[in-house]
């Protein structure tokens, strides 16, 4: 359809005005430091909260805030040189700047409130702090916000390999351009989460557990509060404005990366015609959409230079990489949401909820596809949510594998509804958990028949912190919030209560009669004095190491690893204990010497060294059940293994007439060194550890470290 020269200019006008820089407006709003630093952010509005929130964050850690928005936005090229192109163009194959300008366009006005405030406190914060050079971006503009709507550590784009995708669109990548797609250590990135109904309670207030396992320093710890209704506190990720893991004064929601498949790949047999590229479907033929991608990158002198792309798309979404076989051509493209209006919709919405009536009708915006989430609230309910946004599928297809993109009956046809998904609500156990698993036995063995739900909900399997979770939740009862800490500290680690009777005894004399002597004594708990720990740990390692060299395609880890027989589990032991001789002279040393925390400086990848301090953590690797996780590897030119990855924010909260809550973030509230707040968290971090949180006024009482407008 023509549109009139009128509605043209309308529409030219609106976009004008949606890339134009947020008209400055009086905020009136206030930020109160406690004495760790925590930002509390009181506002007026909504908006004037999200203003001093995202300032609160730039005060924090400026150059954070400003590499993740260049992440999202596909610019990282623009600071960090030609090899991170691959992954910038990765993002613009979704991220399409001039859309998501016409997205805030037609925003609905609240939305585009807080967006505008969003700009303009990031705006604030450069044009006050001179001293602050960003990077690339001089200026944030309002609908940059929509590049970046949901908090999770890696999001579903980040499903497209590096390596391929370079290849397709005429390129190599480099280790360095790899590196942070790269997971160097084998930690489980995900979370835990736990809910906790009245009568399993002391004091008959429903409970909840908050523990994302991401990359330490991921997000910013804060308050926010406003006069329309806002009172929210927790974890946000760097450069975004609305609180992704917390609670309110009525209910809690934690996200736990979901075991469901929710993005997929399609094989597009692919021909060419004169000089335009067709996929099949069906029996007819379809040109690609062809898209025309310039990226900037930074050179050694420091000027900007360019590269142009033509990317291709089908119906499914953009091609990712070419899978030709033969004389059989094909392109695979990878569908996934992208709906970055409603996504960050409801990333707001949720955290005003007031009851889970509330917070379920924020659900059925359908634009969360990568997160289960736990729930609990005042009212006594707990919940655990699948994500909203789950395909439905043929289920004559394996989706764990490329499908046919000819075949039209391998298209997606909607979402699943509410009732097709496997939430679980008030369950007659009295709790509900989540590490990344499927909701089979969430509320105990037989919670859900997985025979009744797409399989789509689990294309992962079980991991031993489930494990752990049965077991400690199957005799809880009258648990408080020192109580639920405890458990979700609780040492034990059933993946080596499985492994360790594998090992066959040894007589004496042989070189492994200590070590599997050692092994079997042990009661498979970490603590910092086990020597029996550190010596679990490194033959954990070696033998993953064995499994993983021969893993099939979707096998468990962990199942492959029980598979294992009395020789490989030997052999695994043979080259941990020769690498512990390596490292320290010996197999026999206390844990807490090698796992290590360490931060020195601001950079986001530390720089690791054993002659600089670092603290001994008492908690170990996710991969063998620990609850508790610390992803910790050896770098070149240490012995010691220091953690990047796994507990960050942790917070257990109670719902009770007035909400009360402990938590603890890894290093500080700030990223600055120069920061009192920069590591004053560390010890509490290490030792496993909380803090009382200040929600209320009253509770901040004599707690102020500053109070000011920005």
């Amino acid at each position: 359809m023509r549109c009139s020269r009128l509605s043209r200019n309308v529409l030219s006008l609106t976009l004008a005005l949606a890339a134009a820089p947020a008209m400055a407006v009086p905020r009136d709003v206030t930020i109160t430091r406690d004495d760790w630093g925590i930002a509390h952010v009181t506002g007026k509005t909504d908006a004037d909260a999200v203003f001093g929130a995202i300032y609160a964050q730039a005060e924090d850690d400026f150059p954070r805030v400003e590499a993740n928005l260049l992440t999202a936005l596909g610019r990282t090229a623009e600071a960090d040189g030609e090899a991170a192109l691959w992954q910038d163009l990765r993002q613009r194959l979704w991220i399409d700047h001039e859309a998501l300008k016409r997205d805030y366009a037609e925003s609905p006005a609240w939305l585009r409130k807080l967006m505008d405030a969003w700009a303009e406190g990031l705006n604030h914060y450069i044009a006050t702090h001179p001293q602050e050079k960003p990077r690339v971006i001089a200026r944030f503009e309002p609908w940059m916000a929509l590049s970046f709507t949901e908090g999770s550590i890696g999001g579903d784009i980040e499903k497209a390999g590096l390596r391929p995708l370079a290849t397709f669109y005429g390129g190599t990548v480099t280790p360095l351009a790899l590196s942070r797609e790269a997971i160097r250590d084998r930690e489980p990135r995900g979370s835990n989460g736990i809910a906790i109904a009245p009568k399993l309670t002391a004091n008959g207030n429903a409970l909840l557990l908050i523990n994302p396992h991401t990359s330490l320093f991921f997000r910013s710890e804060l308050a926010m509060e406003s006069g329309e209704g806002l009172h929210a506190y927790g974890a946000s990720t760097w450069g975004q404005f609305f609180i992704y893991q917390g609670f309110n004064e009525h209910l809690g929601w934690m996200h736990t990366t979901s075991g469901a498949d929710n993005v997929d790949e399609f094989v597009e047999k692919v021909t060419r015609q004169g000089d335009k590229w067709f996929y099949a479907r069906g029996d007819s033929l379809k040109p690609f959409t062809e898209k025309r991608v310039t990226l900037r990158f930074r050179q050694p002198d420091g000027s900007l230079g360019e590269r142009t792309f033509t990317t291709y798309a089908s119906d499914h979404g953009p091609v990712v990489r070419d899978d030709s076989r033969d004389k059989s051509r094909q392109w695979i493209t990878l569908s996934l949401m992208h709906k970055p209006v409603a996504a960050l919709s409801q990333s707001w919405l949720r955290t005003k909820a007031k009851s889970q009536a509330e917070y379920l009708k924020v659900a059925t915006l359908n634009a969360n596809s990568s997160n289960n989430t736990l729930f609990a609230d005042r009212a006594g309910n707990i919940a655990l949510l699948m994500p909203q946004f789950s395909p439905r599928r043929d289920a004559r297809f394996d989706y764990r594998d490329p499908v046919d993109g000819a075949n039209a009956a391998a298209d997606w046809n909607g979402v699943y509804s509410a009732k097709e998904r496997p939430d679980i609500f008030n369950p007659s156990s009295g709790w509900l958990y989540n590490s990344n698993d499927a909701p089979w036995r969430a509320a105990g063995e037989g919670t859900r028949d997985p025979a009744r739900y797409a399989a789509t909900f689990d294309q992962v399997g079980a991991n031993p912190r489930g494990d752990h979770a049965l077991e400690l939740l199957g005799i809880a009862k009258g648990l408080t919030l020192d109580s639920l800490h405890a458990l979700a500290y609780d040492p034990h680690m059933p993946l080596f209560e499985q492994l360790i009777p594998g090992l066959p005894d040894l007589p004496d004399g042989d070189p492994l009669a200590g070590p599997v002597a050692m092994l079997k004594a042990w009661d498979r708990r970490w603590s910092a004095q086990s020597e029996a720990m550190t010596l679990a740990n490194y033959w954990g390692d070696e033998l993953e190491t064995t499994v993983r060299a021969s893993l099939r395609a979707h096998a468990n880890v962990f199942d492959e690893m029980r598979k294992t027989s009395p020789a490989q589990r030997r052999d695994a032991l043979r080259r941990a204990v020769a690498r512990m001789d390596k490292d320290w002279g010996g197999w026999s040393v206390p844990w807490g010497q090698v796992n290590r925390y360490q931060r020195t400086g601001a950079a986001i990848v530390q720089p690791f060294a054993d002659d600089k301090p670092s603290l001994p953590v008492v908690f170990a690797s996710a991969r063998w059940g620990s609850l508790a996780s610390f992803g910790a590897r050896q770098y070149p030119g240490t012995k010691r293994w220091y953690g990047t990855s796994g507990n960050s924010f942790v917070a257990v909260v109670e719902f009770g007439a007035r909400v009360k809550a402990m938590a603890v973030s890894s290093g500080g509230a700030s990223g600055r060194e120069s920061s009192p707040h920069f590591n004053d968290q560390a010890a509490l971090y290490a030792s496993g550890k909380l803090r009382p949180v200040y929600f209320y006024a009253s509770d901040l009482a004599g707690h102020v470290e500053r109070s000011y407008k920005p």
